[in-house]
């Protein structure tokens, strides 16, 4: 797991070309915008969430964001509990994102 800096986690994004973004907030959050390309797993439904994780391919590179960068630092470590070792956390979540997002 990497904690990045926005400018970190969106240079190496655009540079990835094995990358899944996911957005681990509430269903609620998520519909009030989100980045791009991103797909949604919310980790506070506890057990969705594992046994989507367990699903997930494990040579894939994952940035994952929540609202404020706790809730993805936690994904990210339940997620190398499983075996997926690249996952970068976005520090500050959406709430600190410059970036483009879609309402």
């Amino acid at each position: 797991m990497a904690d990045l800096t926005q400018q970190q986690w969106r240079e190496k994004l655009e540079k990835d070309t094995n990358a899944i973004i996911l957005d681990v907030r509430t269903d609620a959050e998520f519909d009030e915008g989100y980045i791009p390309g991103a797909l949604h797993m919310d980790v506070q439904n506890t057990a969705q969430f594992y046994e989507k994780a367990k699903g997930l391919d494990t040579s894939k590179n994952y940035y994952i964001y929540c609202r404020s960068g706790g809730r993805s630092g936690y994904a990210c470590a339940l997620f190398n509990s499983l075996g997926i070792k690249n996952t970068y956390n976005l520090m500050g979540g959406i709430m600190e994102w410059q970036g483009e997002t879609i309402n």
